[in-house]
């Protein structure tokens, strides 16, 4: 699929001091470089052209939308990489996906792995698949497009895992390529899961950090 990131006009920095940045990535955008020369325009690279010691520190999907944590220098770096090791980092995302969610509230915990012959795509495996856990709560439900608006809570942190996690319980995320149905990825023209909230102990000042953003969704 021909890599077509959104314009950049300005970056949304939501949060600023000498340490870090947060800010809000777009749809569409790469976090980092892909592999090819056309896949070098991404979310580091915008930043580092304004902030020279920007450093990443954790990653979105191209598709998903949302905060995003940035260091400014290795030391910064390294420290939180050690709060997102140690699940200080606390981080929740706002889905649109289909279908009528019940219970409203839950855990889901199954283990994910590396579906090697069909990369990137990750899958439940019980046998060797790697502890994962997300708890949801259902916002509402449309019954004109028969979708549920969920906040989900990632308990750890594996590839895919929200996007695996809600397919598996039989309500994929509307315009998943990845993984859903032809007729849920049709319902909307990109991914609606977006990381609407950050909030942690600044390494630094030890103040906390609480940052919400609302989707476009």
């Amino acid at each position: 699929m021909k890599y077509n990131p959104p314009a950049h006009i300005s970056l949304d920095v939501f949060f600023e001091d000498k340490y870090l940045l947060i800010v809000n990535k777009p749809s569409g955008l790469l976090s980092v470089p892909g592999r090819g020369e056309d896949k070098q325009d991404c979310l580091i690279s915008r930043i580092q052209a304004e902030y020279t010691d920007a450093l990443i520190v954790h990653r979105l999907d191209m598709s998903t939308s949302g905060l995003m944590v940035i260091a400014r220098g290795k030391e910064i770096e390294r420290a939180l990489s050690i709060l997102f090791q140690q699940r200080k980092i606390n981080k929740k995302y706002i889905a649109i996906v289909d279908g009528d969610i019940s219970p409203e509230t839950g855990e889901i915990d199954l283990p994910l792995i590396t579906d090697w012959p069909n990369r990137p795509k990750q899958k439940v495996d019980f046998k060797s698949g790697k502890s994962s856990q997300t708890q949801y709560r259902v916002s509402n439900y449309n019954n004109k497009n028969n979708t549920s608006r969920v906040e989900l809570t990632p308990i750890t942190g594996r590839t895919h895992q929200l996007r695996v996690h809600m397919q598996s319980i039989g309500h994929a995320i509307l315009g998943d390529e990845l993984y859903a149905i032809k007729e849920v990825i049709g319902k909307s023209s990109r991914l609606l899961l977006h990381a609407c909230y950050l909030s942690f102990k600044h390494p630094v000042t030890n103040k906390i950090i609480e940052i919400n953003s609302l989707p476009e969704f």
